[in-house]
């Protein structure tokens, strides 16, 4: 019990420092840029009635930006965490298992044939094709005798996120919207709307959410079957709710932004070299890590070419690969 205490106020601390980390990650986006503002700015614009040039930038452009990307980081990064502890797959990503792709086909499909669909409608395209994404990649992945395997399940999630790539572009091109198709699944937060965050957000929120509630069912399902099953837990009910809030929350992320792989590889690895493997401290760490990791990379985009803007998915991309490409030679294990 003393144990358990300690482990408790430890993660309380750390908590604690990610949660600075955030707010001043949130600061310095807000801050810089192509506009020449201040922490001063900022601070006026979030607690006063204050008007200005500098005041309407950060509430109307800056603002909705920001919060974007931290709904969109906590929303992949918490997808990601439930992935590799539902599979017991270190791969595991909703960019690398067709989530994201599936949610980009069927955003493309809305686009062409729905042209009158008004965002609601695209977010539920977004949320249907996320989950046609998945069954593909988990359906080729149990064909096979021997159940899934890490190896697997990311070769098929390759093979399923290129051919639903490769629909998302022939639809672009051929009913030549591949500007408008390529615009919104490129990866970024340019253009992101108050309107358009009080649609999604309620959607991400529901499912950390969830997933915090189930964050000690999730803990047990990511050791081993034998034991949920001993400790009489509902593994296939639980399941299913999970796999609905993944499909809400990478669904969500990509009508929002667009696609964006690694994040939810990433954050979780990262997590649990802090915390550990108990679920009830990686969900809500991730959250936070996940937001300030959307923060940081958003802010890069806008600062490194400026006035110009890199594609935030590239330098999602360039995190991402090099440290995708470390934990398949590490077996899965580098932070582990």
């Amino acid at each position: 019990m003393q144990k358990k205490n300690q482990r408790s106020i430890l993660f309380v601390y750390k908590l604690i420092i990610g949660l600075l980390l955030f707010i001043g990650m949130f600061f310095v986006a807000c801050v810089f840029g192509a506009a020449d503002i201040t922490v001063r700015d900022v601070w006026l614009a979030l607690t006063s009635n204050a008007t200005g040039e500098k005041i309407s930038i950060i509430r109307e452009i800056r603002l909705p930006r920001e919060i974007a990307a931290i709904f969109v980081g906590a929303a992949l990064a918490v997808s990601g965490a439930i992935m590799q502890g539902m599979t017991r797959n270190p791969l595991a990503d909703p960019g690398l298992l067709g989530l994201t792709a599936g949610a980009n086909a069927a955003l493309a499909i809305a686009i062409a044939f729905i042209p009158s669909a008004n965002y609601f409608g695209i977010m539920v395209a977004c949320f249907i094709g996320a989950a046609v994404g998945a069954t593909m990649v988990f359906g080729i992945g149990a064909m096979k005798k021997g159940g899934f395997s890490p190896l697997r399940i990311v070769l098929a999630g390759s093979a399923v996120s290129a051919f639903l790539f490769a629909i998302s572009e022939g639809i672009g091109i051929y009913f030549k919207l591949s500007k408008d198709v390529s615009m919104w699944t490129a990866g970024g937060m340019i253009g992101t709307s108050w309107s358009q965050l009080q649609l999604i957000v309620p959607f991400i929120l529901i499912g950390i959410l969830i997933s915090l509630f189930l964050s000690r069912q999730l803990t047990i399902l990511s050791l081993n079957e034998e034991v949920a099953i001993g400790l009489g837990q509902k593994r296939t009910t639980i399941k299913i709710i999970l796999f609905i809030v993944n499909i809400i929350l990478a669904g969500a992320a990509v009508a929002l932004v667009g696609n964006m792989a690694f994040i939810g590889l990433m954050v979780p690895h990262m997590v649990r070299a802090i915390v550990g493997t108990d679920y009830r401290f990686i969900i809500p760490l991730s959250v936070i890590f996940g937001a300030t990791f959307m923060l940081l990379a958003d802010t890069l985009g806008r600062t490194i070419n400026s006035p110009y803007e890199t594609p935030v998915a590239a330098i999602v991309s360039v995190m991402g690969l090099p440290f995708f490409l470390i934990i398949v030679r590490k077996g899965g294990k580098l932070f582990s």
